[in-house]
């Protein structure tokens, strides 16, 4: 159908079809891309850990962990909350292209990107325990980030460190 030959009225349908549009994207976004749970750790549609953010803004453990980690290991290079620097480029713009294993093989093996105009070096942070045993944390932290569902700053409400994700911590960090 042509909208344009129904004037006015055709102007109105096509402003309520964009505009519910956008109030359904919205509402499926606000809730996340999480489709299972497991010990308090969300999955997306590809079984990739991801994030889980309520309403509310509440968080869950593995994101606030994820802010966390990010501040302590990362974020000298990528700058404050993935937004880059004069130093290294901005993670929540990589990872609205990047997807999980690639994000892994960059962090575990590192990279190197050599342009005219630029050259910049990852170094391999596969036998770094302070960030492999939290790398899925810091995933979903960026990819919360990236996907604009989580503003910047330390989240301020988050859900509780569930026992599994101790016992993981625990079993990383000491073996």
């Amino acid at each position: 159908m042509n909208v344009s030959k129904l004037g006015n009225y055709g102007n109105f349908v096509a402003a309520i079809f964009g505009l519910s549009v956008l109030i359904l994207s919205s509402a499926v976004w606000a809730a996340g891309p999480a489709v299972r749970s497991e010990n308090g750790k969300y999955f997306d549609k590809d079984d990739n850990p991801t994030y889980n953010i309520k309403e509310d803004g509440t968080v869950d453990w593995y994101t606030y962990s994820g802010f966390r980690r990010y501040h302590s290991e990362c974020h000298v290079c990528h700058g404050p909350e993935g937004e880059g620097s004069s130093y290294a480029p901005p993670l929540i713009d990589s990872l609205k292209s990047l997807d999980y294993v690639k994000f892994l093989d960059a962090v575990v093996n590192g990279r190197e990107v050599i342009t005219a105009a630029r050259q910049s070096k990852m170094p391999a942070l596969g036998t770094n325990p302070n960030v492999m045993c939290y790398i899925d944390d810091i995933y979903v932290y960026l990819k919360a980030r990236s996907d604009g569902v989580l503003g910047r700053g330390r989240p301020a409400k988050r859900e509780d460190k569930s026992d599994q994700a101790r016992q993981d911590e625990e079993g990383c960090i000491s073996g």
